[in-house]
């Protein structure tokens, strides 16, 4: 079978490693907690171009692989943007907002926080850091509060979406020879130097509450799924659901949602291969950071998995796989063929369903009965084909 190398941050050491690996970490009963959604997504309504995005229904997908269904939610509209971010990132924003005026979350319009904030003498300042959807996202919601927003960018990212945050009115700092660990790290010195309020969707010890306000802003869509699937089906929900995998904020959040529905739902993660941070860290049984490349699944190249995310991860997470570029690639030309709009990020969890039953993960029989969504997380974007 074929394999690929990880190299650990910490020690140097170097590993080959299959491609997949099924989770024996796993938990078969938790004590999974049900993000209602309420509140978030009555939040969320409030928002400039709210609607639900498309969820696509592939029966030929489905046929060819042997399943009951198979449908993709396509993110590519969210709120203007071509991401879902904006939804983990504005909901943690206003909670951030409010608690700094002391206002109530849940009682506070977002139009009431902005007016509390204009009259504010000083304006508190952002900072956060992004491989691109994350920073356009924090962006957009700080132009929208008028405050101003400072995003540490890795070297690596292409003048393309350097440009999208820029055009969101952020202040852009590049780490030229800088990887996304740095960016943390930049961020983490800034705070500390300026009282800027971080605004991050990963964590690590004394920063927990912001990045768990990211994921519970994640749950209005997997709420909507859940309804738009529901109406195409006669009843059936989504029995096993596939999600990238960058910082883990994303990943954490479908895990909560699905094992807390039924710990028999199955959840398949997926990262690329020059980044291939929790796999590892499922490998190790411990937060593992791993060198990274470049690869154009840049929004989901990650060292280190997020602190709050991993035992959530780590239990509830039945497959870890990789991809390489050449198979997000290549899914993304599919997917395009099928009118979907998909970046290399979002098809990648249509390279993962094909992995699994490829590397007869899941056999035919098992298939016959699942009802498969694939969350594809990012529109179609820039991104250098050259080296495949």
């Amino acid at each position: 079978m074929a394999s690929y190398s990880v190299t650990h941050l910490e020690t140097g050491e170097t590993f080959n490693r299959r491609y997949t690996l099924v989770n024996k970490h796993l938990k078969r009963e938790s004590d999974w907690q049900h993000t209602t959604g309420t509140e978030i997504e009555a939040f969320h309504r409030q928002l400039l171009d709210y609607g639900e995005t498309a969820l696509h229904d592939l029966p030929e997908i489905a046929n060819d692989l042997g399943f009951k269904h198979v449908f993709l939610k396509d993110e590519s509209t969210r709120f203007g943007l071509p991401s879902f971010k904006i939804l983990g990132a504005s909901w943690a924003l206003h909670k951030t907002l409010c608690r700094q005026l002391k206002l109530d979350p849940g009682q506070t319009t977002l139009a009431a926080l902005k007016e509390r904030l204009g009259a504010v003498r000083v304006k508190p300042r952002l900072v956060t850091c992004t491989e691109g959807n994350w920073g356009r996202a924090v962006s957009r919601m700080a132009k929208y509060y008028d405050v101003q927003a400072t995003i540490y960018v890795p070297g690596f990212m292409n003048d393309y979406t350097r440009d999208l945050i820029r055009g969101e009115g952020a202040d852009l700092r590049v780490l030229e020879d800088g990887s996304y660990d740095d960016t943390i790290a930049a961020v983490q010195g800034d705070a500390r130097e300026s009282g800027a309020l971080m605004l991050m969707d990963t964590s690590w010890d004394g920063y927990e509450e912001v990045p768990r306000w990211v994921t519970d802003g994640y749950s209005t869509m997997l709420h909507e799924v859940d309804r738009q699937v529901a109406s195409k089906t006669g009843g059936q929900l989504p029995n096993l659901a596939i999600a990238t995998v960058g910082v883990g904020s994303w990943a954490h959040s479908v895990v909560k949602h699905y094992k807390a529905a039924s710990c028999d739902n199955k959840i398949v993660t997926v990262e690329p291969a020059a980044a291939p941070s929790l796999k590892e860290s499922l490998h190790c049984g411990k937060i593992t950071p791993v060198v990274t490349e470049e690869t154009i699944m840049n929004g989901a190249c990650c060292g280190t998995t997020s602190k709050i995310a991993w035992p959530i991860l780590r239990d509830g997470v039945d497959v870890a796989l990789v991809v390489t570029d050449r198979e997000s690639h290549e899914c993304v030309q599919d997917l395009q063929a099928r009118s979907v709009n998909a970046g290399p990020c979002g098809a990648a969890t249509l390279a993962a369903l094909q992995k699994l039953c490829r590397e007869s993960v899941l056999v035919e029989e098992e298939r016959r009965d699942v009802c498969v969504v694939l969350f594809s997380t990012e529109g179609m974007r820039e991104y250098d084909t050259s080296h495949l």
